[in-house]
């Protein structure tokens, strides 16, 4: 061990009370908070993020593919068209596609205990791939197809089930909007499943039924259908592959993404990773202003000791190694302990959900963790490039000290 480290380790390491034990120490502590308010951070905004995410892609998929209408908004009754086996098999073959299933979509209001909700009917058929709303039904389950008729089952939000009085099993009037001055269509329909996604946009405003009734009540054929909803594998590859799809769609129809059809929400959502950085940087802020005024401290502790070295004929380079190594312990342990109370805070919450959040302002019950491996080791490597910068300190500090006057220090 050489002289410097020694000396180092004798500082950091006393047993009796001193002052720069006690600032190395704030330091560490100061390091480790930084370190880990940093981690849960990312991990929160990553969680907030995907689990939104989640939840508007499970209900609607990523890509709809629909009959062209110009202007036309998102929730605009889709014009219909036959189902085109040739074009799904292209699109559900394409590299990164998970599955694309058909859809259809009308007005219609719901009347029930002296209570009226208007609503959007969302027609699946018996091939609708279930696992992504399964997660999000509260009672209940699944709708009941049938070979002779359409089915007579709708699923509703909880939020619907309220505002009605109305439980699982209870029979609905639903009268269906058709437009150019025709009266609403009434049918008679049985809540078998009652579903909750905590987003207001959707829980206000969709109920799912079979699309055997859309086409019954508008006049379709049995091929046809309002649109496709198409499922991405990895949503980050979504906009690369909204444009393959958008090339491969015919001209009578048009291809969209959800983010176009939701941009508030996914704005929204690109919000927050402004609000990430602005936690990070601030972070760093404070740990560099944290090391340089330990740095400060420790040498100014030390003037005298300093000088003591100076007068015996130790050289600028060991001098300077001393704080150096005081401030690598310092990082070192710092870091390690931020990632333990980061990583170990983010994972009580993961599995307990102990912070809880308003839902209908977070579309949330509790916090959502996700942890992204990258941005912890960018963060770790980050801290430790922002706090070597400020060795540089030590050495012009301790080369402008003369023995004389740093022994006369006091």
């Amino acid at each position: 061990m050489g002289v410097s480290s020694f000396i180092a380790g004798r500082i950091a390491f006393n047993r009796t009370s001193s002052f720069s034990r006690s600032i190395i120490r704030i330091a560490i502590a100061a390091t480790a908070v930084s370190v880990a308010i940093m981690i849960l951070a990312t991990a929160l905004v990553a969680g907030f993020q995907k689990t939104v995410q989640g939840k508007i892609f499970s209900f609607w998929g990523h890509i709809h593919i629909t009959q062209f209408q110009p202007n036309a908004g998102p929730l605009t009754d889709e014009l219909p068209f036959p189902d085109r086996p040739g074009l799904a098999d292209s699109v559900r073959h394409l590299p990164g596609i998970s599955y694309l299933q058909p859809y259809a979509t009308k007005s219609a209001m719901i009347k029930a205990n002296n209570g009226i909700e208007g609503v959007i009917f969302k027609g699946v058929d018996r091939h609708y791939n279930w696992n992504q709303l399964r997660r999000f039904l509260r009672q209940g389950g699944p709708l009941h197809f049938n070979d002779s008729t359409y089915s007579l089952d709708i699923i509703i939000s909880e939020h619907t089930a309220k505002a009605l009085q109305v439980k699982l099993g209870d029979p609905l009037i639903v009268y269906f909007i058709q437009g150019q001055g025709q009266p609403p269509r009434a049918r008679k329909l049985k809540i078998t499943g009652i579903y909750k996604t905590s987003i207001e946009d959707y829980d206000k405003t969709f109920i799912i039924g079979d699309i055997g009734l859309i086409r019954r009540l508008n006049d379709w054929g049995p091929a046809d259908i309002g649109g496709y909803e198409v499922f991405v594998k990895d949503v980050k590859k979504l906009d690369t592959l909204y444009k393959q799809v958008y090339q491969m769609v015919p001209q009578e129809l048009d291809a969209r993404s959800i983010k176009e059809i939701y941009p508030n929400i996914f704005d929204w959502l690109a919000l927050q990773d402004k609000t990430e950085w602005l936690v990070l940087v601030i972070m760093t802020i404070v740990a560099l202003i944290n090391m340089i005024t330990t740095i400060l401290i420790l040498i100014l502790e030390r003037t005298n000791m300093v000088g003591i070295l100076k007068a015996l004929g130790m050289p600028n380079k060991s001098l300077r190694a001393i704080f150096v190594y005081q401030c690598a312990y310092i990082l070192l342990v710092g870091i390690f302990l931020g990632n333990v109370l980061g990583l170990g805070l983010a994972f009580i919450q993961q599995q307990t959900g102990f912070f809880k959040l308003p839902e209908d302002a977070y579309y949330m019950p509790a916090a959502a963790i996700y942890i992204e491996w990258w941005k912890i080791i960018g963060i770790n490597v980050g801290t430790f490039a922002v706090y070597t910068l400020t060795l540089v300190l030590p050495s012009v500090i301790v080369s402008r000290i003369t023995p004389l006057k740093a022994i006369r220090f006091k």
